[in-house]
C-alpha cells in the first residue's frame, strides 16, 4: 500500500511542478494556445516535427492582430514580440534589462566547449565582446581579405573540374568553401575541404550540427528539467576532438602570436595581457555604482572563441550562400543581371577579384541581402527578462527568467512591412527603397549590442565565394532539385534546409569582357 501512496504523490507532485506556471499569461491577458502538460505549448517542436523558428512563425500568423503572444517551451513562460517598437525596447533601448540570450538552460552548468561569445551570458560575455571586437574591424578584414580570394580562386577549381551537367550539392560545396575560409583566417591551417571530401576539419563542422534524436533528446530534458539534468552535455560528441584540434595549434605558435594577424593571433594576444577587468552589468555596489570583476583568458575561453567563430562561419555563411544560388537558379534574369555586374566590375579591376572589387558589386549584395529575407540562418532571436520588467505600451509586466523571443523568419515574409513578400526581389534592397520601417523588421545578423560581431567579415567571404561562382558558373536547378525545401525540423537556433542538400548544375560560362 505504501508504495502506491508514495508512486502517487510522486506523480501528484509531478503534475502541479509541470503545471504551475500555466496562469502566467491567463492572468496578464496575453492571448496564447493552451498548453499541456511538458511540452506547454511546444509539442510540435519537443517531437521533432518543427523547427524552433517554425514554432514561432506559427504562433506569429495566428494571432495576427496582438503585439505579443504568449507561449510555453515545456513549463518555461515565453513572450512572442510582433511589434516592432517592442523589439526596439528589448534588443536596443532596453538592453539592459535584456542582455541575456537564454540559449542554455543552465548558465551555472555550461559545457566548456560552448563557453564562448555566442552563448555565455552576462559579465563573461561583456568581458568577451569588448575584448575580441578589434579583431573585427575594417582594417582587418582588408588585410585578411587576400586569404578569402585564395579561397574563392580553389572554389572555382574545385568545379571545373566536376562532371558537366551533374548535379552539385550546393550547400556541401559553400560549406567545404567556408571551411577552408575559416581554417585559414581563424585557424591558419590549411585545411584543403574543397578538394578533400573526408577532411576531418569539414567532419568537425558537420559534426557540430548533425543533431541527432540523442542529442534533440538532451537538449529537451534540460529545456524540461534545467537542474536534473544540468550536468548533460549538449556537445559531448565534439568536446574533446575540439580541445585537442586547439591544443595543436596554441602548442604549434608555443602559445603566443607568430606575426600571422589570423583569430588565432588575435586570441594569443589577448591570452599575453593577463586578466581583464570590467565593470559588472550584472551586480552594483551598495552605493549603486558596477562592481569590478576580473576575469582570465584562458585556454578553455580561447578554445571556446575558436569553435565558435567556426561553427557560426560554417554554417550560417553556407547555408545562406547556397540558398542565394539555390533562388538564382530559379531566377535566371537576376542571375544574369548578377553576371553582368560582375564582369563589369571584374574589367574595371584586372579581371581579379579583391576586397575593392566585391565591395562595388552592389547588386550582388541586394540579392545576398534579399535571400537572407526568405531564409535567414538565424529563424528566431531570443531574450531573457533579468528584472522585473514593464512593457507600458501594452500595460503588461513581466518577470526575471522570462524568455521574449523575436520571430525573424516571420518579420521578413509579413505584407505589412514587404510588398509582395514571397517575391524574389534584390531591388527592395536598394538603399532608395528600402524604408525605415523594413529595417526595423529585419535581422538577418541580429540586432542591438549582442548583434553578430562578424556581421561584416560574413558577408564579404559570401560575397566573394558567389562572385567566384557566378564569373564562372550559371547555376540551374537539377531534376532533384526542391522548389522549397523547407527547413529541417531539428533546426535550433540555426536554420538548415529540410534534408539537408540543395542539388544544382553548374555549367561553365564564357565571361563577357566589358571594353
Amino acid at each position: 500500500m505504501l508504495p502506491l501512496i508514495l508512486i502517487v504523490t510522486i506523480l501528484v507532485v509531478f503534475y502541479f511542478y509541470n503545471v504551475r506556471n500555466f496562469n502566467y499569461w491567463v492572468k496578464r491577458g496575453v492571448k496564447h494556445d493552451k498548453p499541456v502538460i511538458f511540452f506547454g505549448t511546444n509539442s510540435k517542436n519537443f517531437l521533432m516535427r518543427q523547427s524552433r523558428s517554425d514554432a514561432m512563425e506559427e504562433m506569429y500568423w495566428k494571432y495576427p492582430d496582438e503585439k505579443v503572444v504568449g507561449y510555453f517551451r515545456s513549463t518555461t513562460p515565453e513572450l512572442i514580440l510582433r511589434d516592432p517598437e517592442i523589439i526596439k525596447q528589448v534588443l536596443i533601448s532596453d538592453f539592459s534589462s535584456f542582455y541575456m540570450r537564454g540559449f542554455h538552460p543552465n548558465r551555472h552548468a555550461i559545457e566548456p566547449v560552448i563557453r564562448n561569445l555566442f552563448v555565455v551570458e552576462g559579465d563573461l560575455w561583456k568581458m568577451l565582446r569588448q575584448r575580441m571586437t578589434p579583431a573585427f574591424t575594417s582594417g582587418k578584414l582588408k588585410a585578411m581579405f587576400p586569404l578569402i580570394i585564395e579561397r574563392a580562386e580553389k572554389l572555382q577549381e574545385v568545379l571545373l573540374n566536376k562532371d558537366p551537367g551533374e548535379p552539385v550539392d550546393a550547400r556541401d560545396l559553400m560549406a567545404r568553401y567556408t571551411t577552408d575560409f575559416i581554417g585559414s583566417i581563424g585557424f591558419g591551417l590549411d585545411t584543403e575541404s574543397l578538394n578533400e571530401e573526408d577532411n576531418d576539419f569539414r567532419k568537425l563542422g558537420f559534426d557540430i550540427f548533425n543533431v541527432g534524436f540523442k542529442d534533440f533528446v538532451v537538449v529537451v530534458l534540460k529545456e524540461m528539467f534545467p537542474v536534473l539534468c544540468k550536468d548533460l552535455k549538449m556537445f559531448g560528441r565534439i568536446e574533446k576532438r575540439s580541445f585537442d584540434l586547439v591544443k595543436k595549434i596554441l602548442q604549434s605558435r608555443s602559445y603566443k602570436p607568430i606575426g600571422r594577424n589570423d583569430f588565432v593571433d588575435q586570441l594569443l594576444h589577448y591570452r599575453q595581457l593577463g586578466t581583464v577587468e570590467i565593470e559588472s552589468i550584472e551586480r552594483t555596489l551598495p552605493d549603486g555604482t558596477p562592481e569590478r570583476v576580473v576575469f582570465e583568458f584562458d585556454d578553455i575561453i580561447i578554445t571556446a572563441q575558436m569553435i565558435v567563430f567556426f561553427a557560426a562561419g560554417f554554417e550560417t555563411s553556407s547555408s545562406t550562400t547556397s540558398y542565394t544560388l539555390h533562388q538564382l537558379a530559379f531566377h535566371p534574369e537576376i542571375q544574369k543581371k548578377v553576371q553582368q555586374e560582375i564582369d563589369e566590375v571584374l574589367t574595371k579591376h584586372n579581371n581579379k577579384l579583391s576586397y575593392d572589387a566585391v565591395k562595388e558589386m552592389s547588386y550582388l549584395e541586394w540579392v545576398f541581402k534579399e535571400s537572407m529575407r526568405h531564409f535567414p540562418a538565424l529563424g528566431h532571436l531570443m531574450r531573457v527578462c533579468t528584472t522585473k520588467y514593464k512593457f507600458s505600451d501594452i500595460d503588461l509586466s513581466i518577470d526575471p527568467g522570462v524568455r521574449v523571443v523575436v520571430p525573424v523568419k516571420a518579420l521578413h515574409m509579413d505584407p505589412k512591412y514587404w510588398d509582395s513578400p514571397e517575391e524574389f526581389c534584390p531591388e527592395r534592397f536598394h538603399p532608395d527603397n528600402l524604408t525605415i520601417k523594413q529595417k526595423s523588421v529585419y535581422f538577418p545578423f541580429g540586432e542591438g549590442p549582442r548583434n553578430c560581431i562578424g556581421s561584416r567579415l560574413g558577408l564579404m567571404q559570401s560575397l566573394a565565394g558567389l562572385a567566384a561562382v557566378l564569373s564562372r558558373f550559371s547555376v540551374e536547378p537539377a531534376s532533384t532539385t526542391i522548389r522549397y525545401p523547407g527547413t529541417d525540423p531539428l533546426s535550433d537556433i540555426v536554420q538548415s534546409p529540410k534534408g539537408g542538400k540543395l542539388p544544382l548544375i553548374f555549367r561553365e560560362r564564357e565571361r563577357i569582357v566589358v571594353s
